[in-house]
């Protein structure tokens, strides 16, 4: 089935339609009222009060607020039984934040294949900024001409709107986000201008080039406290534990109501602790490896207790590769996750072996936004995507402490950003 024979596959908004948000409406104090006169927060609004959560009502195993717009499962005999792969010759793809962890690996797979990136990156100090801009030297070292790396800002929507004009994207993948739930509890504010506003200013970039299929990063932090393991992408997400999970949920309500008036073809990933080379000094592999290497005891939060689908980047990079080859116009969402919850004992005595150093461990309770455990339902990737991740864990931490080793890790890596102090920067001041 064609592009254009998937048209009709748009969920409409009840009580409206493109052609009537697009005389547009005045807003009232308190709305976001966008191009095309969409009220988006009204909008978004009426969709969250009609839960059956905030109203009162019984708890349901599906989220009407996002998830109704999500097609079935094709049946088995359908299902793919290899991973979905890009066409060359796609057209130049945008990468936003192309010089982080995730958008760094994926930029490598793409240019690898054949195909023309536009990396978009500010090189922000959240974490090290050092480390992002070697990834970039590392793109343009092994692929030259392939890849092309802007220092810009996301929320430029004029700029953004320019370099869409200028490529005529077929594929944007949003990877550019304030990370981090810690964070979020000291910076808010970074979390509404990164996560909301300049998603909101790609959406309408997108909107302005509905050619443009876009891909865009979630997360396993929508899941709250959701009780129900594994979690399913129709499994409920009202519960959020953290102002990133917030801003996670709010792109996924976002998207929705861009499909749904505007058509665009987009498909949201929830990751699953993501880990590899070249990652995130925030996150607790990397930091733990830091620490241990020079004697210094970690935090292990809830006691040990919690639990994680450790998802090594190939299998990640693999998955959003698959949503972008997805080939329908439907509102997608997709968990890419291992499917594989590990015990944080457990993952710390891998880590342990690999490194050949004995962890010094300060047991301590849960930090506030955190949850207990996360395991991804990824059937729905697999039948749609072919995604099967391949990558066990300690497969995977042994190349993430290879490279660790490596002289192509720099100490200032897991020391410099402003994760650790909980300073604003910039912009966000």
């Amino acid at each position: 089935m064609s592009e254009v024979d998937e048209a009709s596959e748009r969920t409409p908004l009840t009580g409206g339609s493109p052609r009537a948000a697009a005389h547009g409406t005045r807003g009232t104090t308190g709305s976001v009222v966008l191009a095309g006169g969409v009220m988006l927060s009204v909008l978004l609004a009426a969709k969250y009060l009609s839960s059956p959560s905030v109203m009162g009502a019984e708890a349901r195993p599906t989220d009407p607020t996002i998830h109704a717009a999500i097609g079935p499962l094709p049946p088995l005999s359908e299902a793919r039984t290899a991973p979905l792969r890009l066409e060359r010759g796609a057209g130049p793809i945008l990468v936003t934040g192309g010089a982080g962890f995730v958008g760094f690996h994926l930029s490598q797979r793409l240019a690898s294949e054949g195909h023309q990136v536009v990396v978009l990156d500010d090189f922000n100090p959240y974490y090290s900024s050092q480390l992002k801009r070697d990834r970039a030297t590392q793109l343009q070292g092994k692929y030259g001409s392939r890849i092309e790396i802007i220092d810009g800002d996301l929320c430029d929507g004029a700029a953004l709107r320019s370099l869409f004009e200028k490529h005529r994207f077929s594929h944007a993948v949003n990877l550019a986000a304030q990370a981090g739930v810690r964070y979020s509890l000291q910076q808010p504010m970074a979390y509404v201008r990164a996560n909301v506003k300049c998603f909101t200013e790609l959406l309408e970039a997108v909107r302005l080039h509905p050619s443009t299929r876009l891909v865009y990063a979630s997360s396993s932090s929508v899941y709250g406290s959701n009780k129900l393991s594994p979690f399913s992408e129709r499994s409920r997400v009202d519960t959020p534990n953290s102002l990133y999970a917030a801003t996670k949920k709010s792109n996924e309500a976002f998207a929705l109501v861009y499909h749904q008036l505007y058509n665009i073809s987009c498909a949201g990933l929830r990751f699953f602790t993501v880990y590899g080379p070249w990652g995130r000094p925030d996150m607790a592999y990397f930091s733990f490896a830091h620490r241990m290497v020079h004697g210094l005891p970690i935090q292990v939060y809830g006691h040990g207790k919690p639990r994680r689908d450790f998802t090594y980047i190939d299998d990640i990079v693999t998955g959003i590769v698959g949503a972008m080859a997805l080939r329908t116009r439907r509102y997608e969402i997709f968990n890419l996750g291992n499917n594989e919850p590990v015990g944080l004992l457990d993952f710390i005595k891998t880590l342990e072996k690999e490194l050949g150093v004995v962890a010094k461990l300060n047991y301590t309770d849960m930090a506030p936004g955190d949850v207990l455990s996360t395991h991804a339902d990824v059937e729905r990737a697999r039948r749609l995507l072919g995604y099967k991740p391949t990558t066990s864990l300690n497969e995977g931490l042994r190349k993430f402490v290879a490279w660790f080793k490596s002289p192509l890790f720099k100490d200032e890596y897991a020391t410099d950003g402003l994760w650790k102090s909980g300073k604003a920067w910039g912009r966000y001041t």
